[in-house]
């Protein structure tokens, strides 16, 4: 053998011994893969493939019956009643005006819309339908004040420049977006766009490097630029579920029109003929039918009857499994799809639901970074171009204007009652701190302490003013704040008294529970002296003369109703009560 043939042969041998990922080598079990390599942008390289994906998306969502209403699913669990503003300047009284500004703006349409139509929470919830509909949306900041929200097929390529331009967006080397490319108007999506003029141009920062224009979108590869459907891997599915649900309706109805067939050797029409000429030239048949036909037969033919189950029991099953692979894009669970909770029990419903929230607050974070952020600072600077008394509040000790914070929506307790002792059972027995059971919650620790003081402080002030305002128009001196209002002890802490409920008050209960319990357990018996000690810890009032006369005729103990004796018995006697008279030896009555 040639050396130069061993050496290539002893090569291949080790090749082929080498331990490599068995995905990696060629199996006939696998379907064929087209277009592999490259980073994310060159798997939507053609523009008209590109378009035509989200054309044919927004179809379904207009004309399918599962799609659109799965889509509004995912938007209302993210959105919800929309995400809350809170400026964070390090003034309470600036913060206070930041907000009231915002909230005019952004729930006026005529401010906030440059179409004048939308508020900004019909902003929020159409960019996040778009961004799993269409693949993302775009937010212009114009310099008169307000948002122009341009959809995303308005952002084209045309065929003459040889620019960096991926799908209407002009990238940098370093892939940083310059410029966004919108055509002037709406274009049908199937006609090319030939020329550099059919667009216009919006530059992504203006001269001081600040948003002015948003793209909101998901990208599942850090080199993707356009967003994608959300659908895109259930394609196919979703129109098979849809000729799949339509053929199951088709035959339902057949089978309501048809009782069963007549075998016969000749011919014997039905009902009114058509003659149809079909696609290869042939021609059919089509022969009429009406609901509850009877056919009469002649000697010697046999009648079939049609069973009528339709559809049938593997069909429910089948449709489960395609709305769960379609939810499962979307983020939803079965339940959340369907809205239906009557095949899985409360823990499947409540475990599904848990694990959707993940992916709701995922959602939320992004819709936070992409548009809510921006938007505010854009507005921010806005109003300090056009307020000298902001722009001085900004140059203040102290001051950081631009702070703020998004509180995206929360979802309230499945079980209320039953979460809330839970969590506070958590922290009783040190399972988890309070700071780590407000991130699970998806709130801050800091956050809340800062604002639980704030506001406890702001109502202890308000009723102390209220409390001395009562003892000057009074003249009662005894009034105090605490009469008029009451806040919980429980500091959120290790331990403490369920929130509303003073500890002292839930310790005396606790243990008046416990007597309770032993007192019907025969093995504990109140005294007199037990009332009075209950009386001092409660603040009761002594007792009077005819509660003291009850204990004497009771001889200074009780026993609890469930074991005084029915007339006639003699049971053995409890703790210190004296045993019953026996019946034969218990005086007659007056009556008697």
């Amino acid at each position: 053998m040639n050396p130069k043939n061993q050496i290539q042969a002893v090569h291949q041998a080790f090749t082929d011994i080498r331990a490599d990922y068995a995905a990696a080598q060629p199996s006939r079990f696998r379907r064929t893969r087209r277009n592999l390599g490259g980073n994310a942008d060159a798997h939507y390289y053609s523009e008209a493939k590109f378009l035509e994906m989200r054309e044919y998306v927004r179809d379904m969502d207009r004309n399918d019956a599962i799609i659109g209403q799965a889509i509004d699913r995912a938007v209302a669990n993210q959105i919800q009643g929309g995400f809350t503003l809170e400026p964070q300047t390090g003034d309470a009284k600036l913060d206070a005006d930041l907000w009231a500004r915002w909230d005019d703006w952004a729930n006026d349409p005529e401010q906030c819309d440059l179409a004048g139509e939308h508020t900004f929470y019909n902003m929020e919830w159409h960019a996040t339908r778009a961004e799993l509909l269409d693949g993302d949306i775009f937010a212009n900041l114009t310099d008169g004040g307000q948002v122009e929200m341009i959809e995303a097929h308005r952002c084209r390529t045309p065929d003459n420049t040889k620019r960096n331009v991926v799908h209407g967006v002009l990238l940098s080397d370093t892939r940083r977006r310059e410029e966004f490319w919108f055509t002037s108007k709406d274009i049908d999506p199937s006609v090319r766009l030939s020329r550099v003029g059919d667009i216009v141009p919006y530059p992504v920062r203006d001269a001081e490097g600040n948003r002015t224009v948003c793209q909101v979108y998901n990208p599942t590869r850090i080199s993707q630029t356009r967003g994608v459907t959300a659908l895109h891997a259930v394609f196919d599915i979703c129109g098979q579920f849809e000729d799949l649900n339509f053929a199951k309706l088709v035959q339902a109805q057949m089978v309501s029109c048809i009782g069963g067939f007549i075998e016969r050797t000749a011919d014997f029409q039905l009902g009114e003929r058509e003659e149809e000429t079909q696609s290869d030239g042939t021609t059919a048949t089509i022969e009429g039918l009406s609901p509850g036909q009877i056919l009469r037969g002649r000697p010697g033919e046999k009648f079939t009857t049609v069973s009528a189950n339709v559809p049938n029991s593997e069909y429910f099953p089948h449709v489960k499994l395609l709305l769960q692979m379609i939810g499962l894009n979307l983020g939803l669970p079965l339940v959340l799809v369907l809205m239906d909770a009557s095949e899985t029990n409360f823990s499947g419903w409540r475990a599904a639901v848990d694990q959707a929230r993940l992916g709701f607050k995922c959602g939320q974070q992004q819709r936070k970074i992409r548009f809510h952020r921006p938007v505010y600072l854009w507005k921010l600077r806005e109003w300090m171009r056009r307020d000298p008394a902001l722009r001085a509040a900004a140059t203040r000790d102290g001051i950081n204007l631009f702070a703020h914070k998004w509180n995206s929506p929360k979802w309230p307790y499945i079980q209320p009652e039953i979460e809330a002792e839970a969590d506070q059972k958590r922290k009783q027995y040190l399972l988890v701190s309070p700071s780590g059971l407000q991130a699970e919650r998806g709130g801050d620790f800091d956050d809340v302490v800062a604002e639980t003081v704030r506001d406890n402080g702001g109502a202890i002030v308000a009723a102390i003013a209220k409390a001395q305002e009562i003892q000057q128009a009074t003249g009662e001196k005894s009034v105090t704040w605490r009469d008029i209002l009451f806040l919980s002890k429980d500091t959120g802490g290790t331990g403490g008294a369920p929130a509303g409920i003073d500890p002292a008050i839930e310790a005396i209960k606790q243990r008046l529970d416990t007597a309770g319990v032993a007192t019907r357990a025969g093995v504990f018996t109140p005294q007199k002296s037990d009332e009075e000690i209950v009386r001092a810890q409660l603040g009761f009032p002594a007792m009077s003369p005819e509660v003291a006369k009850a204990w004497e005729k009771d001889e200074g103990t009780r026993r609890p109703i469930t074991l005084t004796p029915p007339p006639g018995s003699a049971p053995a006697p409890v703790g210190g009560a004296k045993p019953p008279v026996p019946a034969k030896e218990q005086p007659e009555s007056d009556d008697e």
